[in-house]
């Protein structure tokens, strides 16, 4: 059948199952927003920003696994993508990104709201398109998804001109591409089996890659097979459940005493899908010195990038742990055991007299059982790490590689129309007014979230470091805001409330879950907190995990 474009690319979102979008109209985008409307078969969210649409399409995605999927116009409106287009892929996050642009007759003269968004956002996609002719637009979009959702997952860009979504073509409706599983190198896996079972102390660590792929039941099955401990990245939080035996929690610049301790004790490292980071290899010349590391990947790119390796296999983490698991012998617990007396070091990890760890550690037993949990930038972040208890993966959403500072709010809403449950959001003051224009998203969809603005009057991870390794130098990291939170909320539709006082935290919180579940309808909650409340433990990258506990008994 005959179709124009806006049509023929409204067609092949419902090929590809999409049912939400997130996004802003705008001029170049007047004809699709059209045929969205014509169709009447795709969910809109009208977000108060393009930034917001980008970071809740990237939120729909962590949370669901799915492709998530954002709209814009052309010229601000495409730019305004560029940091959560950014945000997904420095995470693995599958989005696609359209946009609009001006006719092909109006290209390159500087045209009204014309901006090179594929030129601007190449180092940021995996892939990203121009289409401008008609008929090269359905096979773009369907690529554009599998691209986006095959492989090391990421965001695509397809810049559709405003020419083509008004010219006609013949349209076929067709399934979507099938992913395709990559061959595993038989010797490879063999000779990690080998190592694996002749290690006396390994331990494992869980990168995102492991949840991308949904490889969490076989990580469990491996951890218990080898009665060896699991450690986590940020992005592998929730890999496995934070209160199983074998889960000695975070590992890196702000981790767990346990999983330093481990990683310096162990003598082979079986890394799963993860890149090592400089906030996990926080020197990483010394980081596994020593020991034998088995890296699991589906990146080329990331094997010897940080880390060298003693042997590298290509693959998605579950087809390897599947191939694996057969070869390896069931352990005894002497491992476990050993690692099981670091743990009386865990005390030293926190200081459990501040009010951020007493909110915190109460939210998380308040919260509905599995929900998600969005955590932004910032001390409230590794708080939120640290403190709150992940049961399942896709339940604790952040952006860890980026670092984007006004995520949660976007991830939030877009992680409640993947799921269809309440949120957690935590979120520091800093943050949160640069995201704050979104809780008028979430009032008027109706979106039910508690929101943990953590209110302290500094940009506290900063000043945390200003404190520490600048000589207290506070420069430009005080807040002067004059900001009436409550009242804030208030008049944008949702409930305010406030914590000054540890013994307000337990009747505020389960109020606010209580509203927010029973109304479909955001809470905002703000906690006051001390502007000295630091996160525990802190080591500069470049330093070693020796350094790290040196420092952790220190204290």
């Amino acid at each position: 059948m005959k179709l124009k474009g806006a049509d023929i690319l409204i067609n092949c979102l419902l090929e590809q199952g999409v049912e939400t979008i997130f996004g802003y109209p705008g001029g170049t985008v007047l004809d699709i927003y059209d045929a969205l409307y014509r169709n009447g078969r795709i969910k809109h969210v009208l977000t108060a920003h393009e930034q917001g649409a980008a970071h809740a399409a990237d939120g729909y995605a962590r949370a669901t696994g799915r492709v998530g999927v954002c709209f814009a116009t052309s010229g601000p409106g495409a730019t305004n993508l560029v940091t959560g287009i950014a945000t997904a892929f420095m995470d693995s996050v599958p989005m696609v990104a359209i946009t609009g642009n001006v006719g092909l007759n109006m290209l390159g003269r500087d045209s009204f709201q014309e901006i090179d968004i594929a030129g601007i956002t190449i180092p940021i996609t995996k892939h990203n398109y121009i289409v401008k002719d008609v008929n090269e637009l359905a096979e773009t979009v369907r690529r554009a998804f599998y691209i986006a959702n095959s492989g090391r997952k990421g965001p695509v860009l397809i810049d559709i001109l405003k020419n083509v979504q008004t010219a006609e073509c013949e349209y076929e409706p067709q399934k979507p591409y099938p992913t395709k599983q990559l061959d595993i190198d038989g010797e490879k896996v063999k000779e990690t089996a080998d190592i694996i079972n002749a290690a006396k102390r390994p331990i494992i660590i869980a990168g995102g890659g492991v949840i991308s792929c949904g490889a969490s039941p076989y990580l469990k099955e491996l951890a218990k097979k080898l009665n060896a401990p699991v450690t986590y990245t940020l992005m592998g939080k929730g890999a496995m459940p934070d209160g199983d035996p074998l889960c000695i929690g975070m590992l890196g610049m702000h981790g767990t005493y346990s999983a330093a301790k481990a990683i310096l004790a162990s003598d082979v490292i079986i890394a799963l899908g993860t890149r090592f980071s400089d906030r996990v290899a926080l020197n990483r010349d010394l980081f596994a010195n020593g020991k034998k590391v088995i890296h699991i990947d589906i990146d080329n790119a990331e094997f010897d990038k940080n880390v060298k390796t003693s042997v590298r296999v290509l693959a998605s983490v579950d087809a390897y742990l599947k191939a694996v698991l057969p070869l390896l012998s069931p352990r005894g617990r002497e491992w476990m055991d050993e690692v099981e007396t670091f743990e009386r070091g865990e005390k030293l990890k926190v200081d459990t007299s501040i009010m951020a760890y007493k909110i915190l550690k109460k939210a998380s037993a308040l919260a509905p059982r599995g929900n998600p949990v969005v955590a932004d930038v910032g001390q409230h972040q590794m708080w939120t790490a640290q403190y709150f208890a992940a049961e399942r993966p896709r339940q604790f959403l952040t952006s860890g590689g980026l670092g984007t500072m006004g995520y949660s709010m976007g991830g939030a809403i877009g992680a409640h129309f993947g799921t269809g449950k309440p949120v957690t959001v935590v979120v520091g003051d800093g943050c949160f007014n640069m995201n704050m224009n979104e809780l008028s998203t979430a009032v008027t969809n109706n979106v039910p979230l508690v929101i943990l603005l953590m209110n302290n009057s500094v940009l506290g991870m900063v000043r945390q470091w200003q404190k520490i390794f600048y000589e207290r130098r506070f420069s430009q990291t005080t807040l002067t805001k004059k900001t009436d939170y409550v009242k804030f909320a208030e008049s944008f539709g949702a409930k305010g409330m406030t914590i000054k006082d540890e013994s307000e935290i337990d009747g505020v919180l389960k109020e606010a879950y209580s509203y927010a579940a029973q109304n479909s309808a955001p809470v905002l909650i703000d906690c006051r907190i001390s502007c000295d409340e630091n996160v525990l433990p802190m080591i500069k990258p470049g330093q070693t995990y020796d350094t790290q506990l040196e420092r952790m008994e220190e204290n």
